[in-house]
């Protein structure tokens, strides 16, 4: 097996190891870590079918995280994959509207953030050990609503890690805002900012290259790593679960091996299409990437016409984590297509820093080929819940509406009957509000506790202990501040 190593998509001159990308988080150039190839998998699809997740995250993972030997990547694939999942197949398929939807929120935070982070901060404390890294590591992000939790739910109580969320104050559904400001741990802390996810992630970069702040980190014994699909650590474990689907369909006989199919992602940060993405070039057939937005449609225009233009009016909608105006992980996208040319991608990124927008070449078009896009406005999206709760029984949340009301546009556009499979990204009792508005518009109350209860009574779809566990817990975290007082808040935290 070929060792890969890591490297920044705008040049730095840095050759890391899989785990000191992990530690790193950001590149110091500001760049995001790419791995120098691609690798091909080596076991056989038939073989991989034959496996559980656990097996198939072990298939995948060491591919790209070389430097781990595999007793620490076993280890660390244990303890994520554990009975905190409420389904021994972690996440399973379902049939219905002419797709297959992955169910990626049996995990302890119902969303599909928890996939990967449940694994990444044991590849962090691995990571550490490896390096000899004796300071304490604090996890700096940004949320739009699921990463949050799902990295506060990772790292509380985690010796030798703090970790501390921003998110926008008025930007997330009140089931994420719960889940966030309840969290329990000493080593957590949760900030509300006023602004939007795109506000949040911009200072928080800026915060990760600021040589001052680092020099002030250093001095107390602290270094920052990020909890953000910018992390090579949480994008690589979302490619398992694009192999792991490929595998059931085979598994199952609705395919046949080499059969392609189709994968429809909710995107906002591009993170888990890019997984897709790498899962396509590691051997699984994939034929289209279909990238779904919300009515914040940057990416169904990029697709669209090569331009990526942020200056747009920021629109919330009821698929918060998906509104967002500068999507990464395509920085990661941008790399590729240009040919691993890490001056053309520090350009454009140079470009969308000082004007909001850049132009890819036609070269670059033609590498987009395996993409489409589409998108839904609010209208289409708690339509398409209630259509098919109503044809099927079968209740999705807001964010995988979208691509479901995505793929049912492309398939009647484009005649296409390959087989698709649909990120399922959150229960449905994450969005609680949105979805009864979908399918009992009549019920009107304003606790989404309430709403809970009423979506039990329609849909006999249990309501997840994430969301019971939070209807009596008191609140523990009530910073809000500016975007310009973030740097101070972080100061104050770590000063405690």
């Amino acid at each position: 097996m070929k060792e890969i190593t890591y490297s920044s998509t705008r040049g730095a001159d840095e050759c890391l190891t899989a785990s000191q990308a992990i530690l790193n988080g950001l590149a110091s150039d500001g760049g995001l870590y790419v791995p120098d190839h691609i690798p091909v998998l080596e076991t056989g699809l038939q073989n991989l079918a034959r496996m559980d997740y656990r097996h198939v995250a072990f298939e995948v993972m060491r591919l790209f995280l070389t430097d781990y030997t595999d007793d620490e990547l076993r280890r660390c694939i244990d303890a994520a994959y554990d009975d905190k999942f409420d389904t021994e197949e972690i996440a399973p398929l379902a049939e219905a509207a002419d797709a297959f939807f992955l169910e990626l929120y049996h995990g302890a935070t119902i969303a599909f953030k928890d996939m990967a982070l449940s694994i990444l901060p044991h590849l962090m404390t691995t990571a550490a050990a490896k390096n000899h890294v004796d300071s304490e590591i604090v996890i700096l992000t940004a949320t739009s609503g699921d990463t949050g939790k799902a990295a506060l739910a990772g790292f509380a109580s985690v010796p030798g890690t703090r970790i501390i969320v921003f998110y926008p104050k008025d930007g997330v559904s009140p089931i994420q805002k719960q889940q966030m400001i309840t969290q329990q741990g000493d080593n957590t802390h949760v900030v509300g900012i006023n602004g939007n996810f795109d506000n949040a992630q911009t200072g928080v970069k800026k915060l990760f290259a600021d040589q001052e702040l680092r020099k002030w980190m250093e001095e107390r014994g602290m270094r920052f790593s990020s909890a953000n699909s910018i992390n090579i650590g949480r994008l690589i474990p979302q490619i398992v679960y694009y192999v792991y689907a490929y595998t059931r369909l085979l598994k199952e006989e609705r395919i046949t091996e080499g059969a392609p199919i189709n994968v429809v992602v909710p995107t906002g940060n591009f993170g888990n299409i890019l997984a897709a993405y790498y899962a396509g070039q590691m051997g699984i057939p994939i034929a289209k990437l279909i990238c779904a937005s919300n009515e914040n449609k940057v990416l169904y225009d990029f697709f669209s016409s090569g331009t990526y233009d942020r200056n747009r009016e920021f629109i919330l909608t009821s698929s918060p984590s998906m509104d967002i105006l500068i999507s990464s992980n395509l920085e990661r996208l941008i790399y590729h297509i240009s040919g691993n040319d890490a001056t053309k991608c520090r350009t454009l990124m140079e470009l969308l820093a000082r004007t909001g927008r850049y132009d890819i070449s036609d070269d670059m078009k033609a590498k987009l080929e395996p993409f489409a896009g589409g998108y839904c406005d609010e209208a289409q999206t708690l339509n398409t819940i209630k259509s098919i709760y109503e044809s099927c029984g079968y209740l999705i949340d807001t964010h995988t509406a979208v691509a479901a009301g995505v793929y049912r546009s492309y398939r009647e556009k484009s005649g296409d009957k390959t087989p698709a499979v649909i990120a399922s990204t959150a229960s449905p009792y994450k969005f609680t509000g949105s979805v009864l508005r979908a399918i009992d518009p009549e019920y009107s109350s304003d606790d989404d506790f309430d709403k809970a209860d009423r979506l039990y009574e329609l849909s006999k779809v249990p309501i997840p202990k994430a969301v019971s566990e939070i209807r009596t817990a008191p609140i523990l975290h009530r910073t809000i501040c500016e975007v310009d007082e973030m740097e101070q808040a972080v100061k104050d935290f770590l000063s405690r």
